[in-house]
């Protein structure tokens, strides 16, 4: 493949740009390629070679590349109506219904412009409406670029995980392993009466993709209550791609006090929002006292885009569609790693899968620290490039998880597979 042209933009953009990239995650050795155009299930780069994307935006695309008419249509009115106006629209009403009547936990909806800022505002509405300092979160766990969560350490034993931050933000800040039920009782004995909540991706998304063990969630979503804790989810990730409308915690059954959303909710547009019961919410401004505020918040072009996606994808059997091809694409990666790396592990529920490099006798992981003593470098530095020669386009690390869309088809999938098979 000839890479020139994506070589020379890379080399004007480290003129301008701290890495050259706008996402750290972006800055793929020795240089990423430039996308120059989506197609269905590929991308284009701005030399013209051709990749099966199973990145997906790192997940946002549920439909894929090739928008549908009636979220094309929306779109354009709304953009053609204005770009915005620092005004209350129908349209961010209409999503907030549909949200509403679908997640399990969700009686009151506030939409902001990331996930990032969506669990910003979840941990402050958290300790605002308890009163209380201390945040519990899993390591491995992953959500957002914010103070309260960018930790490392074990317990209350925290330091921040990136300079630029306050100790201070990290003292409140206990993590726990995943899946580690004794871990969460030793953490409520020792601070209950100072937690404000417990928050978690009901499946780690950004981690290599790491399941909830039986039984895992329920138990947070019972020692939260027995302490007044509340139980966020973060489904920034699985949120309208897990389960359908209901997402994640209508897929495990288990109801959280407030959720984070992102991603899939904006129709591959900018988004982010928080859920939960009615009393918790309304403790934002300006029914309550806990400041959230955003200029951009309720975008009508990206609320046109969430409500169209979502209606289309309930409309056309979407999930029913991605679901199917996940199990068989999971199936079928399955029967490669037996034949060419038996000690590796497929993962993945739904539209979501990856592959981990995990080492001989390590198993499936359980937690993030399981997916970290994988062999990373070996899957980032041979593999990554191996399969993008081949023309995939995989998310670059062995962190982040990769996707299916409405564009994919088995035919897709054989490729993909093909493909594994070669590289490994």
């Amino acid at each position: 493949m000839d890479h020139e042209v994506s070589r020379s933009l890379y080399d004007r953009a480290l003129s301008v740009t701290p890495g050259g990239v706008n996402s750290s995650v972006r800055a793929i050795r020795p240089y990423p390629f430039f996308v120059d155009h989506g197609d269905g299930a590929h991308v284009v780069d701005a030399d013209g070679n051709r990749y099966l994307d199973v990145a997906m935006g790192y997940g946002p695309l549920l439909l894929g590349h090739e928008v549908p008419d009636p979220v094309r249509a929306a779109v354009e009115q709304r953009a053609g109506e204005g770009p915005m106006y620092g005004a209350p629209t129908e349209v961010e009403v209409e999503l907030a219904e549909l949200v509403v009547d679908s997640v399990p936990s969700v009686e009151m909806v506030r939409f902001v412009n990331s996930g990032t800022e969506a669990t910003v505002s979840a941990v402050r509405l958290a300790r605002g409406y308890t009163g209380r300092d201390k945040l519990v979160v899993m390591q491995g766990g992953y959500h957002g670029a914010q103070e309260s969560t960018l930790v490392e350490g074990e317990g209350d034993h925290t330091a921040p995980s990136s300079p630029g931050i306050p100790q201070a933000f990290a003292d409140h800040t206990i993590a726990v392993p995943f899946n580690d039920e004794a871990a969460i009782d030793r953490v409520f004995e020792a601070h209950g009466e100072d937690v404000a909540a417990v928050l978690t991706e009901p499946i780690l998304g950004n981690y290599g993709i790491v399941e909830p063990a039986d039984g895992y969630l329920e138990h947070l979503r019972e020692v939260t209550a027995d302490h007044g804790a509340l139980l966020v989810f973060d489904e920034v990730i699985t949120g309208f791609r897990i389960g359908g409308l209901a997402g994640a915690q209508g897929h495990f059954g288990v109801t959280p006090d407030v959720t984070t959303f992102g991603k899939v909710l904006g129709g591959g547009f900018p988004v982010g929002a928080i859920g939960g019961r009615a009393a918790i919410l309304e403790e934002f401004t300006p029914a309550g006292d806990v400041f959230q505020a955003g200029t951009f918040s309720g975008h009508p072009v990206t609320m046109a885009a969430g409500l169209e996606t979502l209606r289309y994808a309930a409309e056309e059997g979407v999930w029913a569609h991605v679901d199917a091809l996940g199990d068989q694409l999971r199936s079928g990666l399955e029967d490669v790693v037996a034949d060419r790396a038996p000690s590796y592990s497929v993962v993945g529920t739904g539209s979501m899968f990856k592959v981990i490099f995990t080492r001989e006798g390590a198993g499936p992981p359980e937690t993030g620290g399981d997916v970290k003593r994988a062999e990373t470098e070996r899957w980032e530095r041979l593999f990554w490039p191996a399969m993008k020669e081949q023309g995939i386009f995989l998310t670059p690390n062995q962190f982040e998880s990769q996707f299916l869309s409405a564009a994919h088809t088995e035919a897709h999938v054989e490729a993909l597979l093909e493909a594994y098979a070669e590289a490994l």
